[in-house]
């Protein structure tokens, strides 16, 4: 099944959030033919509001914004105190205090006041799929809505909430999965997989996305019946990308020899290259955003000293395939 927004390549521009999905980022991918994604997640509203201007002042074809919908949750309080324990090293390491735990919602009711107001073409979910009020309004004012998701019963979800779009996620994206149950373990089934018995679960256009860094993947996916391919870790050496020095160097550093997924620096699983953070930190609760903001204070004194090793270097599996230059060049490259 065909998107509802025709695009010259099947081509979407993942959002990173932390700094990669930069507002030139977006509009470099949807100018090459495809659909750039801002993150909106970690940022405030009014931060939001002004990327979402900037992209527009930047390019006249169609833009996305991706949200996190962040469920309550009841962590438990000697879990975090032990780990804040473990923590204090790294942030004796760094000169900084460990953060202090905290749920939020991420500002999640400001931020869909911003799309009303500012009505970019397509909003994407991550994290939990919103009520249907708000999808149906949104859809009413004319924005594109989807939902990432990790399993058949999560896309039966979005589609009964009435999302127009699935962005089918499978294990070997880089960053956080999308996993509706913060508690669960991601599945494993490989993407093809998923994307077909989604596909044959619901009639919605499917999205896939995860580990996907060459043509010859965009095609198997197309073939398999997606509509499109999102594609994040292939970006992060764009010329346009936000990506942190030290981000770029790990991608490139033989030194770094694998992925692997962690709760280790949010609470929430996330894939990224492997290093001494993570594997001195073997953290099985799901108490997020807490453990985000326990951690925040480390990682970015991390980034200030280039220390790749306590920072978090979201990556997907096929992160060795990307590579530097314009993001036209990559999307070029990457569409059949």
């Amino acid at each position: 099944m065909a998107l509802p927004l025709a695009l010259e390549r099947p081509i979407i521009g993942a959002p990173m959030a932390g700094g990669p999905s930069t507002p030139e980022l977006v509009a470099a991918v949807t100018d090459a033919g495809g659909l750039g994604f801002l993150a909106g997640g970690n940022r405030t509203p009014q931060q939001l509001a002004d990327q979402i201007t900037t992209t527009r002042g930047l390019t006249r074809g169609p833009i996305g914004v991706n949200l996190f919908v962040v469920a309550a949750n009841r962590p438990d309080e000697g879990a975090l105190r032990a780990y804040r324990g473990e923590l204090q090293h790294d942030a004796d390491r760094y000169g900084v205090e460990v953060g202090t735990p905290r749920w939020d919602d991420d500002a999640l009711c400001g931020k869909v006041d911003v799309l009303r107001d500012l009505r970019p073409d397509a909003v994407s979910f991550t994290f939990d799929c919103p009520d249907a009020a708000v999808l149906h309004e949104l859809d009413v004012l004319g924005i594109l809505t989807a939902v990432t998701v990790t399993s058949r019963s999560e896309a039966r979800t979005a589609a009964a909430r009435g999302a127009r779009i699935l962005i089918v996620q499978g294990p070997d994206a880089g960053g956080h999965r999308a996993t509706f149950d913060p508690a669960a373990e991601p599945g494993t089934e490989p993407l093809p997989d998923l994307v077909g018995a989604i596909r044959s679960a619901v009639d919605l256009p499917l999205i896939a996305a995860g580990g996907i860094g060459t043509r010859g993947q965009v095609r198997a996916m197309l073939d398999a019946g997606a509509a499109a391919v999102q594609v994040g870790t292939a970006l992060l050496l764009a010329d346009e990308a936000g990506t942190s020095p030290t981000h770029r160097s790990a991608l490139r550093d033989p030194a770094f020899t694998a992925t692997g997924v962690t709760r280790a620096f949010t609470g929430r699983p996330a894939r990224g290259l492997r290093n001494r953070f993570m594997a001195e930190h073997d953290v099985t609760g799901h108490a997020y955003p807490q453990i985000h903001h326990m951690t925040a204070p480390i990682r970015a004194a991390a980034a200030a000293a280039n220390d790749p090793q306590a920072l978090h270097l979201w990556a997907g599996t096929g992160y060795r395939t990307a590579r530097t230059g314009p993001a036209a060049a990559i999307v070029g490259d990457l569409a059949p």
